[in-house]
């Protein structure tokens, strides 16, 4: 499986970590790209394989837009806070754009997140299954 992309804005980092946590056992040997302040935050709350792309407002939007339109994703996690806007929301729509785009699942909120992992633990199942 390609890697899983997770991202928080600040209010919602904490929800994204226990949301992660409670899920560890369905996610374990998968591999995540976070950018710079959420891979941090994760990584003191989890025990999940999580690598770094800058943070967002230092370009981590532009190189996870990249990876999409490369196709080295397999799945976005994206707890964003609907109230917030940054000084590089461009990026940000560019990224959720791009997702849409390359018709990459897209996970906003935790309820989307959870049946994006059964679907793609089902996905997985079923092509052991065929081969």
């Amino acid at each position: 499986m390609k890697k899983i992309a997770i991202i928080a804005h600040d209010r919602m980092k904490p929800k994204l970590v226990e949301f992660l946590k409670e899920r560890e056992n369905w996610l374990w040997g998968r591999t995540f790209i976070a950018t710079g302040l959420t891979a941090e935050f994760v990584k003191q709350g989890v025990e999940l394989n999580v690598e770094h792309v800058n943070p967002g407002r230092e370009g981590g939007f532009k190189q996870l837009t990249k990876m999409a339109q490369e196709g080295e994703l397999s799945a976005v996690f994206f707890f964003r806070d609907p109230e917030m806007v940054q000084d590089y929301e461009a990026e940000v729509v560019d990224f959720v754009k791009t997702c849409i785009r390359c018709n990459l699942p897209l996970a906003s909120n935790p309820a989307s997140a959870e049946l994006l992992i059964v679907g793609l633990i089902k996905m997985e199942n079923s092509t052991r299954v065929k081969n």
